[in-house]
């Protein structure tokens, strides 16, 4: 649980609010983020997702670490989110993965080879960022990624 920092400008684009008034606006930006949560398929009992000024807070019950965090990615790696609070409860915790920050010239293979040693470590990345990822040549600077340890 905690804060995370996501570059605001990059990630995913949510359908922007047609609402005059910024109370609306908050809530139509809530659902739609919500919306990108509940599309991907995860199972979280209670899940609740509120949007404000830039900062998403996430709160609801899931099964693993890991599906928290790839919750918190999908949230933050979503353009006009600065930060998200999240409040998830995990049923079955686990050590954390590591978080990193995709750079200008960065690629899977590249990321591997710094953290693991070994450049064709790469589907490990990828794996642990699906469904975010579709496609392992498709990351872009600013990407907030999972680094797992390697089992």
């Amino acid at each position: 649980m905690g804060l995370f920092n996501f570059k605001k400008d990059a990630g995913t684009k949510v359908p922007d609010t047609s609402a005059a008034d910024e109370v609306r606006a908050r809530a139509e930006k809530s659902r739609a983020l919500l919306g990108l949560v509940q599309d991907l398929g995860f199972d979280v009992d209670g899940l609740k997702v509120g949007f404000e000024g830039g900062v998403v807070t996430v709160e609801g019950k899931v099964a693993s670490q890991e599906e928290r965090e790839k919750i918190v990615l999908i949230l933050g790696n979503t353009q006009g989110v600065s930060q998200v609070d999240d409040r998830l409860e995990v049923e079955a915790p686990a050590p954390e993965a590591r978080m990193y920050t995709v750079e200008s010239g960065d690629s899977l293979s590249k990321i591997a080879k710094e953290v693991y040693g070994d450049a064709m470590k790469y589907p490990v990345i990828f794996e642990a960022n699906k469904p975010m990822l579709k496609d392992p040549d498709k990351i872009y600077p600013g990407q907030v990624l999972r680094i797992p340890a390697l089992g």
